[in-house]
């Protein structure tokens, strides 16, 4: 973009919104990010990533994108594709690691082939789940291509029968052995692990425990563990992070049963766009480590890229 003007070099345009089940939180993220980069000096237009995204862009003519969408299309790849099209250079992965992180069958084949730890998963036809136990008691059963816990179901070992599922499923969802153990998550941001974070509930970490400030979650950063085993989930957190080919921030997530040690840790699956709100883990996790949010924002878009 030489002899862009300055005003047009600090041009930014943040993706927010959009239509997947996260738009919520995504919109969020997008607020708080927006006005992070306007402290830190930059001409921010907010945009709620619709059908006509392209044309607005045009319109826009943003000298970068700092991509907030969570969720189908704004994270499996879809809308990277287009702002390469666009020569636009936007935050985050690319087309192929944005792609695989959200496959969580794909995902969990380069993470196996990259010697991490993963527990034993297989794709069934929804109403086979429903039907009967694919996988020995207790399992759980998830989107194969979903984020922020939307659609999950544990079956536990006191349950009377298979899930019943919502209409809202998709045909072809994920069943994976249940991991038993603490929640912990790890953060990686330009190639360097952040500290873990573990993640304290009374219950299940799903949605409303992530995003909601009455959710009941507490977060522990960093965390309350052996020193072993922060730096062996560290080390997985940004081999995953390589193994797929991410760049910017990603964020890994981890059980650990602490009755085994290192044996007792499983990868469960990485995030290419992680949550940037209040209540989010990689904020914290830079916070923690002397780098406050516009900085963490600024950083992140200085690494926006439409080649790799």
């Amino acid at each position: 973009m030489a002899g862009m003007s300055s005003r047009a070099s600090h041009l930014v345009a943040v993706l927010m919104g959009g239509a997947s089940s996260e738009r919520e939180v995504s919109l969020s993220s997008g607020h708080e990010c927006a006005q992070a980069l306007r402290v830190a000096g930059f001409e921010v237009v907010e945009v709620d990533a619709g059908p006509d995204l392209a044309e607005r862009l045009a319109e826009i003519r943003p000298a970068r994108v700092f991509n907030a969408l969570h969720g189908r299309w704004g994270e499996d790849g879809c809308v990277q594709g287009m702002l390469e099209w666009l020569r636009i250079p936007y935050t985050h992965s690319g087309i192929l690691a944005s792609a695989l992180a959200m496959d969580k069958t794909r995902a969990k084949e380069a993470f196996r082939a990259a010697g991490l730890p993963v527990v034993e998963s297989l794709l069934a036809d929804k109403a086979e789940v429903m039907a009967r136990h694919v996988l020995p008691v207790p399992y759980v059963v998830k989107s194969n291509n979903e984020g922020s816990s939307v659609n999950v179901f544990i079956v536990t070992e006191g349950a009377n029968g298979p899930p019943a599922l919502p209409e809202k499923m998709p045909q072809v969802v994920m069943v994976e052995t249940y991991v038993p153990g603490r929640e912990l998550t790890c953060a990686v941001l330009d190639d360097h692990a952040f500290c873990v974070t573990e993640l304290l509930t009374d219950g299940w970490y799903d949605y409303a425990a992530k995003y909601s400030a009455t959710g009941g979650a507490r977060h522990e950063c960093p965390a309350r563990i052996p020193a072993e085993i922060a730096e062996a989930m560290r080390d997985y957190a940004l081999r995953a992070h390589r193994a797929l080919g991410c760049r910017g921030l990603s964020r890994a997530d981890f059980r650990w049963d602490d009755t085994r040690g290192l044996d007792g840790i499983v990868l469960l699956e990485v995030n290419t766009q992680p949550g940037m709100t209040p209540t989010s883990l990689a904020p914290e996790q830079a916070a923690a480590e002397g780098i406050a949010f516009p900085e963490l924002c600024r950083r992140i878009l200085e690494d926006a890229s439409c080649d790799r």
